[in-house]
This record gives structure tokens, C-alpha cells and sequence, in this order.
């Protein structure tokens, strides 16, 4: 499949950053407004008040304690020094209530915290075309949130939060029924889950850092036709969750880290017609753990040093497991089924032993990635202290020659016997 697959993807990628965003510009004509602490105008309320549409305020630095602070017409507000917006903990402190407003270089810490109201740092309520750009959010409940809008571009933000449990923090980007959004660039740390997707559709998240936060890097729940790409999820909870979502697409990105009794590098549950494609999945209780997931293609990907680099329930069906490469991971795959509707071909495994007689690159007999003491443990976790004994040692081997409890038809036909380049 090779080099015109990778056109066509890349091709498919480009068309990605061609979405109807309108990234608004400061050239736009307007009045230009001063604000700070010691100019005539010193309140960010007041020169809301005074301004008209697509005027432009100069934020200077100083901290701004205005409480909440309603933006109801399309404006730029642009920040020198990253000037302070102090919500002291009472507060939602930037709503957004226009389209095509504009918000970059602030520092908008401590908004309120609450188990009713969704309290934000910045949000966005049911608009289009706003752009919240290189802006740092500091002990925020919400990060940056977005409320049944599209066309918004969230980009190269730094939130930071110091949640300690997940029924008392909120997420650091969230995204509720949305479509056409664009997430580059930011980081996100110790927040509920980094990224959050409900209901969002064709939407693009790439080149984020999500990392320290307490459930999910990412986390996707009923939303369609949204591609992630080029993304670093370390050390989360849970790397990324998708959700009863169709057709997601999941390129480049580096699963890292993510460790815990019930933790993943990429969690897939009632998902379909989905491309997992070019990711690197690395030191993970599990790389990829899928259930009920189907129609999926897992293509040139990496699994190192994980646990278990794959672990695919028996709901799984129709899954086509290509070209991968496997390496000093515990276990290569584990399910918890003796049928498998799955396709694995063309796969390299560190652990095959088999030999190439005709010399074309692939392994003379199948390689069956699923060992006997791995369907042991998931019957009986605590068996795990025989690992690496010499009775587990047996039992796999034994297995190898007359299978008997792993699936007859799991199993690599077409093993390739030199590694993956990386």
C-alpha cells in the first residue's frame, strides 16, 4: 500500500486544514481602544460598553478583577504581556455570546468552581468563527469550552489546572454538540479529561500536548467524522477514549505512559469504520483495548513496551490488523473469546521464531500472537505471579504445537521476519 497510500492520506490530511474556518484577521479596520491600569480607560467591561463591532482592545499588562465578563459583538481583544483576567474563584470570567470574536494573549486563571453550573475560563455559547488563540488558563473548573458552535479554532493555549479528583475538576477543552471546530497546538494539563468531544462532527484536533490529566488526554462520546492527528497523550488516566463514534480517524499521534489497573493507550467501545494509522503506542497497561468495535483498519503502527499491545474483546469483528510492529511487549495480543472475526496479516512480532526458506520477507508459518498463559490471567488475574516461570514457560509451548484454548483462526499467516523501519 505504501507510498500512494500515504499520498492519498496525506492529500485527505490537507484537505483537512482547508475547512471553512475563518481565521479572523487584526487588520480588519476598527477603532483601536487602550485599556490598563492607569490609562483613562482601565475597565475591560467599560470599553465593551464603548466599543462598536470589530474594534479592537489593547489589554495592557495589569491584573483585571471584573468578575464575569459577557462579550455580546464581534471584537478583537488582544493581550500585551499576557495581562491578567482574575476570576477569584467566583466566577465564569470570558463569555461568549457573538460570533467571530477574537481572543489572544490573556492569562485568565481561577474561574468558579461548581457541581451545578459549568464554569469556564472562556466559553463559547452557540456562536461561529471564534478564534481563541495563545492564551494561557490557569485553576479553571472548564478550560475552554464550546457550546453548540462551529467554525471556532481553539489554538496554541496553555491550560493548566490542579484537579485532584474527577467528580470536582471539568475538562480542559470541551466541546458539547459542535461541528467544523479546529484544536491545534495547546497543552493541557491535570484537568478532568485534556480534550472532551460530545456530538462534535468533522472537526480536527492536531499537534496537542495532553498530558497529567486525571481520566482521558482525549475523550470522544457520539461524535462523527473527526480526525485527530500528530497528538502526544502521556501519562493521562487513560490515553484517549472513543466512544460510540463512526468514521474517526487517528494518524501520527504517540500513546505514552498511560498506566493503571483499568488503563489504555487508545480505548475503543462501539466504534466503526474508524483508521488507526501511524501511531506509536508505548509503555501502556494496554495499547489498544477494543470492544464492540468493527470495520476498523489498524495499519503502520507501533506497539513498545506495553503490557498487552493489543487486547481485542470477542465483540470485535472485522478488523484488519496490517503491517504493524510488535515489540518487548509482555503480552502481543490478548482477547477474552475463542473466535476471532479479525484479519491479521503482514504484521512484524519480536517473539516469532519462524524461518524465511524462499527468502521473501515473510515467515514460512503462521505466527498465533496470543500465548495460553495470557487467556490464563484474563480468566484468573492472580496467576500473574507465574509469570516468567518455567510452568508458563511449558503451557505456552505446549500451546504453540496443539492449540487447544486460544483461537484456532488468531493468527498472522504472513509474519514478516525483518522490522518496521521507524
Amino acid at each position: 500500500m505504501g507510498n500512494q497510500d500515504d499520498g492519498k492520506h496525506m492529500k485527505h490530511l490537507h484537505s483537512l486544514f482547508l475547512l471553512t474556518f475563518l481565521v479572523l484577521s487584526v487588520s480588519v479596520l476598527g477603532k483601536k481602544w487602550e485599556v490598563g491600569p492607569g490609562l483613562p480607560l482601565h475597565s475591560i467591561k467599560k470599553a465593551l460598553t464603548l466599543s462598536q463591532p470589530f474594534d479592537t482592545l489593547f489589554i495592557q499588562p495589569g491584573i483585571y478583577k471584573e468578575g464575569n465578563i459577557a462579550i455580546h459583538k464581534p471584537i478583537f481583544i488582544l493581550g500585551k504581556s499576557k495581562p491578567i483576567l482574575d476570576g477569584e474563584g467566583k466566577f465564569e470570567i470570558l463569555s461568549i455570546f457573538a460570533s467571530k470574536v477574537h481572543i489572544e494573549g490573556l492569562c485568565v486563571r481561577n474561574s468558579g468552581h461548581s457541581s451545578v453550573n459549568d464554569f469556564a475560563g472562556i466559553k463559547i455559547y452557540n456562536q461561529k468563527q471564534v478564534c481563541i488563540l495563545n492564551n494561557d488558563l490557569q485553576n479553571c473548573f472548564f478550560g475552554i469550552y464550546s457550546q453548540n458552535s462551529s467554525q471556532c479554532q481553539i489554538e496554541n493555549n496553555h491550560l493548566l489546572s490542579a484537579s485532584i479528583q474527577e467528580q470536582q475538576s471539568g475538562n480542559g477543552i470541551h466541546c458539547w454538540k459542535c461541528s467544523l471546530m479546529k484544536i491545534t497546538g495547546n497543552t493541557i494539563q491535570g484537568h478532568r479529561d485534556g480534550i472532551y468531544f460530545e456530538f462534535v462532527s468533522n472537526s480536527f484536533i492536531w499537534h496537542n500536548l495532553s498530558t497529567q490529566n486525571l481520566r482521558y488526554g482525549l475523550h470522544f462520546m457520539f461524535s462523527n467524522q473527526d480526525t485527530y492527528l500528530g497528538n502526544h497523550f502521556l501519562n493521562n488516566g487513560s490515553g484517549v477514549a472513543v466512544m460510540f463514534s463512526n468514521h474517526v480517524k487517528m494518524y501520527y499521534n504517540v500513546f505514552e505512559e498511560n498506566w493503571g489497573d483499568a488503563s489504555y493507550g487508545l480505548l475503543l467501545k462501539e466504534i466503526s469504520d474508524g483508521e488507526i494509522l501511524r501511531n506509536v503506542f508505548i509503555k501502556n497497561t494496554s495499547g489498544i483495548f477494543m470492544e464492540g468495535a468493527s470495520r476498523l483498519l489498524i495499519q503502520d503502527n507501533r506497539f513498545q513496551s506495553n503490557g498487552w499491545g493489543m487486547k481485542i474483546q470477542a465483540s470485535c469483528m472485522d478488523l484488519t490488523v496490517f503491517h504493524n510492529g510488535f515489540y518487548g511487549n509482555t503480552f502481543d495480543v490478548g482477547t477474552n473469546g475463542t473466535l476471532s472475526l479479525n484479519r491479521f496479516y503482514q504484521n512484524y512480532w519480536d517473539k516469532y521464531k519462524g524461518y524465511d526458506l524462499n527468502k521473501d520477507g515473510l515467515g514460512d508459518s503462521p505466527f498465533r500472537p496470543i500465548s495460553l498463559f495470557s487467556v490464563v490471567i484474563e480468566n484468573n488475574p492472580p496467576s500473574l505471579l507465574l509469570f516468567r516461570s518455567m510452568v508458563a514457560g511449558l503451557m505456552d509451548e505446549s500451546e504453540k504445537l496443539i492449540p487447544s484454548l486460544t483461537p484456532l483462526d488468531l493468527f498472522d499467516d504472513q509474519p514478516l521476519i525483518k522490522p518496521l523501519k521507524p
